[in-house]
């Protein structure tokens, strides 16, 4: 399965930027994007779907808050 870049701008307007075999190279280009990124609320994700349509449901579900102990 391909991993795919999105670029995430507000409110959640997702933009396809490339698609990669290997996780390095995908890894490699977010990280640059986001260190050169200088609007604020612009993030850019990396997901692992089988398609496109997958990733980007997978990127616009809601998630859940993490949970750090208990009181």
């Amino acid at each position: 399965m391909p991993y795919f870049v999105y670029q995430i701008t507000p409110p959640r307007q997702l933009t396809p930027l490339q698609t990669f075999d290997r996780y390095q190279d995908a890894r490699t280009l977010v990280r640059s994007r986001r260190q050169a990124e200088t609007t604020a609320g612009v993030d850019y994700r990396l997901i692992f779907a089988s398609q496109p349509g997958e990733a980007e449901k997978l990127l616009s579900a809601p998630r859940d808050e993490r949970v750090i102990g208990e009181d």
